[in-house]
Order: structure tokens, then sequence, then C-alpha cells
């Protein structure tokens, strides 16, 4: 059956418009240390979205570095929705940055598909303060309308003739399957991963272009690569494709919430949609089905409903159905309101009225528009099971909407040369982005030559870096930090450092002189409130001293002990004290 034709309208360079940036400038947005947004004049110096931060930076030296701010993109994106939901009902958000909308009956009104998608992206230009920023695509199914918006011109909308989609995405390379916005939004999402790992291996097997996919046979396919894979290989043949229209859904589908006292404050209503998020879920589950199209709604104290439709090309999840809840309730508290507003602005409509007339919520409402089956539990090919991930994503997202966002946690592994700054802690949900980067996996030998002579040591086979010479087949990576202690990681590293003492044979606090030794050799150590232990072995002192030219910058020297009770520490001196920074074991 040939899909519905649909409209995609998409702004590429939209988190540039959000973050203010001229077009003449040399800018680009990182996720996760990658370029995912790049404005026309970097493009222009060679800068390429995919690349490294560094890549980046060394292709464009000029190059301005902005982090992605995916809330701030949505919020602001709501203001094109609502210009363009004024004269195309039934606009469906798929990311910040793009909308759809079925063209069938607004074509017809406009005068054609080419004049609808010149309408729908001279409206969202009027919102952006960049001329000819927004690109508009038609074509029979969402996923071809998608690729057909990426692939036309300013004020050049591509418009693929009605019966011919298949034709049209079977020269796209394999690649293209990767714009289903499941990877620009949830980098992190087991299905953006999973994705990309089809795609690879496609790849690897010879397969060039989504006509290649298309031609091989649907039941080897599914036999092959399973639920995905078959999903894939509908897209790339033109079809199986879910339909825009909207239905309405069964009753005990929709989860409401009244709000007494009327929500003065964001926050407060953006809590209440994160429990509704985890309810709703519950629901789909417990029915075996998962929701693909979610529709927001709130209700002011004025009587005002306000409504939006998010869609998805995966299933969304509870954590991704609370996330879109509070992008959505930020869009229309600031959508009147001034670039700067705070969390504490009034929730109300903005298109044609006055946001300030709105009013409180006094109910929201979450309504799953379109759901299908779900997928069940398949192990992976090498025995990695996506269900146990998807069952610790919905107990976090539980504990986030009883505690509140900042309850649940996730550690990125990042650079830094002391072990409490190399993981960083990130709220579930929130884009899993490491803020320096990671350092290299193999020891470096450089490092090893130049460590202090440790011949006057005894028991040097008891010291606790001394595992990590025989690790000579770890992976190539970026290089490590300089001043990183080498060996492995502490089993616990105190964010409060912990009261110390090293003292030697007679009693006496041992002190690290300028050249970097120690003024006697450690005998005793005590940490904490723990009583004094025998020194068996110990390891250094490393020097390190940061930021030497700035009135915050540090100077500590590290060493490593282990005592008579066969604990190992790592302890610091610094500024006359020592302290003990992390325990091995």
């Amino acid at each position: 059956m040939t899909p519905p034709r649909a409209l995609v309208a998409y702004c590429p360079h939209w988190a540039l418009i959000v973050a203010g940036c001229h077009p003449s400038a040399q800018v680009v947005v990182v996720h996760a240390n990658r370029v995912v947004v790049v404005s026309p004049a970097a493009q222009s110096a060679g800068v390429r979205a995919g690349m490294r931060r560094r890549e980046a930076q060394g292709a464009c030296p000029g190059v301005d570095v902005l982090q992605r701010d995916l809330a701030g993109e949505a919020r602001a994106w709501e203001r094109a929705v609502a210009v363009v939901e004024a004269f195309a009902p039934g606009v469906e958000v798929l990311a910040p940055g793009r909308l759809a909308l079925g063209a069938r009956g607004p074509s017809r009104y406009f005068g054609g598909d080419k004049a609808l998608a010149l309408k729908v992206a001279g409206a969202v230009g009027q919102v952006a303060a960049w001329q000819g920023c927004c690109r508009a695509g038609v074509a029979d199914g969402l996923f071809a309308a998608n690729l057909a918006a990426r692939l036309a011109k300013p004020d050049q909308p591509y418009v693929v003739p009605p019966g011919a989609s298949k034709e049209f995405l079977a020269t796209l390379p394999l690649k293209s399957l990767m714009v289903s916005g499941m990877v620009e939004v949830s980098e992190q999402s087991a299905g953006a991963a999973e994705l990309a790992n089809l795609v690879d291996l496609l790849g690897r097997l010879g397969l060039k272009t989504l006509g290649d996919f298309a031609a091989l046979p649907a039941p080897s396919v599914t036999a092959r690569f399973g639920p995905a894979g078959l999903r894939a290989h509908r897209l790339a043949r033109a079809v199986g494709e879910r339909s825009l229209r909207p239905r309405q859904p069964p009753p005990d589908w929709v989860a409401t919430a009244e709000l007494s006292p009327p929500a003065d404050q964001l926050q407060a209503a953006v809590f209440v949609g994160r429990a509704l998020a985890e309810e709703l879920h519950q629901r789909l589950v417990s029915s075996g089905l998962v929701c693909t199209r979610l529709a927001i709604e709130a209700e002011t104290e004025y009587g005002t409903t306000l409504r939006r439709s998010w869609r998805h090309d995966g299933a969304l999840s509870a954590g991704e159905i609370g996330e879109r809840v509070r992008w959505q309730l930020e869009g229309w508290a600031q959508s009147g309101a001034q670039p700067g507003a705070q969390s504490g602005a009034q929730l109300g409509p903005q298109p044609a009225t006055d946001a300030a007339q709105a009013g409180r919520v006094i109910r929201l409402s979450l309504l799953p528009e379109e759901v299908c089956p779900e997928g069940g539990r398949q192990l992976g090919f090498w025995g990695g099971d996506a269900a146990a991930a998807a069952r610790a994503a919905r107990a976090l997202a539980r504990v986030q909407g009883l505690l509140g966002p900042s309850s649940a946690f996730t550690a990125v592994l990042q650079g830094g040369r002391g072990f409490a700054e190399q993981v960083l802690l990130v709220p579930w949900g929130e884009p899993r982005a490491a803020s320096k980067p990671p350092p290299s996996l193999k020891p470096n030998r450089a490092n090893q030559a130049n460590q202090p002579n440790q011949a006057n040591q005894p028991n040097q086979a008891n010291q606790p870096n001394q595992a990590n010479k025989a690790n000579k087949t770890a992976k190539e990576g970026p290089p490590p930090w300089p001043g990183r202690l080498p060996g492995l990681a502490p089993a616990v590293v105190h964010r409060s450092p912990l009261a110390a003492q090293v003292l030697d044979m007679e009693g006496n606090q041992i002190t690290v002189g300028s050249r970097g030794t120690l003024s006697a050799r450690p005998a005793w150590v005590a940490v904490g409130e723990g009583r004094r232990c025998e020194v068996k072995a110990w390891a250094g002192p490393w020097p390190l001293e940061e930021r030497w030219w700035d009135a915050g910058g540090r100077r500590r020297a590290r060493l490593q002990v282990v005592s008579g009770e066969g604990r190992c520490y790592l302890l610091a001196r610094e500024k006359r004290h020592w302290w003990a920074e992390a325990t091995y074991g």
C-alpha cells in the first residue's frame, strides 16, 4: 500500500539560530564531543558534521564551539510550529528544528505540493532570524519526505512525484536510514545504537544503497536482522509506514492529572508530567504496546486548552515521554515571554493571543495518538539483552518521577588528572557528553619510563600500580592526560578527601620538597579516624602543579602506600597536610 503524502519542514541550522549566531559567523554545535551542526561559514572552511571537536578546530582554527541545548531548541521551535498550525492543522513535531504534516488536504487548498511547501518554509523563515533557513520536502511517506527535505535547497522545495518514492529512495546511500530523528534527539537510546550497528553491518556485507537493501527477500532479512532489520527494510521499500492521520485513543490509555492548586511554577507542572509519563508507559507495557506518537495537552484556569503532537520513529520510553513533556511545557511558557525567561514563568498559549492571559495550568494530559506492538525481549546475537537495559531505564525514570530529576545519575568517563574529576555524574535522560576528552586506555610508555626510581622501596610486587604493566593489548585511543597517575583505578574515590598522616620511623610528619622528594622514608600511615599502621610498600611521590599562572591554581604531590592491614591508599600532600583521595582495596 502506498503511504500517504507527507510534508517535512527542516531547519538544519536551528541550533545556531536559537543561540543567536550570525549566518556569516564560523560556529559549530557539538554533542558528545562530535560536531552536529555547522554554520555555512565553517562548512566552507572544511568543517563537516560528524567530525570530532579537535578535528573541527584543526580544520578551522577560528571556529567558535557551542554545546548543544536540545531543551532550548525545543522551546524556541514551538513558535514555528504554532505559526504553521495556524493555516495547516495536524502539525506534528518530529524533533527541535523539524516538523511534519499530512500534505493531501492542505496541498489541494493551496494549489499543489510545491505551493504548500513554499508557504510552510516561508512561515518558518519568518520566525527564524536567518533568511532561507527552512527547507521543505514532499513525498509519499514520512521517511521519504524527511530525506527529500534534507536534499531540498532554500526556496527550492524537493517534491517527489506521487508513486515515485521507491525509485527516489533506491539511489540514496544506506546511511540515509539514520535520519529517522531518533539518533539526533536521543543519541544514547538503545534504538539509535541498534540502527547504527545495522547500517554498519549492511555496509560491511557489501550493500551500498537503499535499493540494494530493498532488493533482499523480506523473510531472509527478518531471519538475519530481526524486527529492527525488517522495519528498516520496509522503509527502504517505501511501504508499511505509519499514517499521519491521527485517531482518538481509548480512554483508558489517557493519563490525566488535575493540579490543585494550579501550578504557579513551571517545574511543578514538569514534575507532574514526569509522573504521568511513567503512568502512561506502564499502562501501555501492560498491554504489550509502546507509544510512537504522543499528544501533550494542558488546560489553564481560564479555559484555554493547549495541545501539541510529538512523533518518534522508535518506541517512546518513559524517560523520553517525560523529556518531551518538559520541552513542550517550557515552549508554551516561553513562547510569549522574553528569551531569558526563567523556570518561574506562567504557562500560557502564544501564537495569536497574549501569553499572559492564559493563566495557570489546572490539568495536564498525555494521549497516545499512535501505538504499535512492543518488540518483546530479543537477545542480541552475542548475548546482549536490550530488554534488561529498557527495564533499568524505566526504573530510573520512575525514581526521577517520584524524587525529581536530580535523584538519578549516570556516570560518564572523561579526562582529568585526579580520579575524582575523571567521572562526571549526569542526570538520567540528559545527554551523556563528557566535558573533557577521555584518556587513552593504552599505558603511556613515556610516562612509565619517567616515573621516580623505586629501587629503594621494599615489596614492590604488592604495589597497586604494578598490575598495569602486564596490559600490553590495550586499545589505541587519545593520548593520556599529562600528570595522570598510571595503574589501575581505585575502588573508592572520596568526594571529600579524608585527613591522613604519613610519618617516618621517629614519628615525625613527612614533607615533600620543592624538587618532589620525600623528607624521609614512610614508615607509618593513619587515615581518618583509623589507627596508625605500618607502611609495607610505597610508590611516588608524583608532584603535580596545575594552573601555576592563575590565583586558583593547585600544587600537590601524590603518594601510593600499602599499609600493614593490606589496605592501599592514594594520598596527596597539599597545603602542608596529607589527605587520602582514594582507596584501592
